[in-house]
């Protein structure tokens, strides 16, 4: 009886490893999903936050260099167009580079997602 009673700790012992192993696993993983949201969450944040000044220091920007342009070929309506013109190319150019600025960015994310 007594290798009965062996292979019965044994097995229990065994049962009692993976429960620890499965808990502290389901705590690791509930862990690094924390943090991995928390570090997606205070990036969005901070985006949206220096963003919008940056949106907002661009409108300025934009109205006064399209009125300086307007002065200097004596048309103001023809200053507005020219800096709408530039940003429809730099649009453009955006559009044809965001193929390489995807790559980019799922290259970064999976670094510090599988890491």
């Amino acid at each position: 009886m007594s290798i009965i009673d062996n292979i019965n700790d044994s097995s229990d012992s065994a049962v009692d490893t993976g429960k620890k192993f499965v808990k502290t696993s389901f705590e690791y993983y509930k862990l690094k999903l924390f943090q991995t949201l928390t570090k997606s969450l205070s990036t969005v944040v901070k985006l949206i936050a220096v963003g919008g000044l940056l949106m907002i220091g661009v409108v300025f920007l934009s109205i006064s260099t399209a009125v300086a342009i307007g002065n200097h070929v004596e048309s103001i309506p023809l200053g507005f167009l020219y800096v709408g013109l530039f940003y429809v190319i730099l649009s453009t150019i955006m559009f044809f580079l965001s193929k390489k600025v995807d790559q980019k960015i799922i290259k970064n994310l999976s670094k510090k997602f599988f890491t």
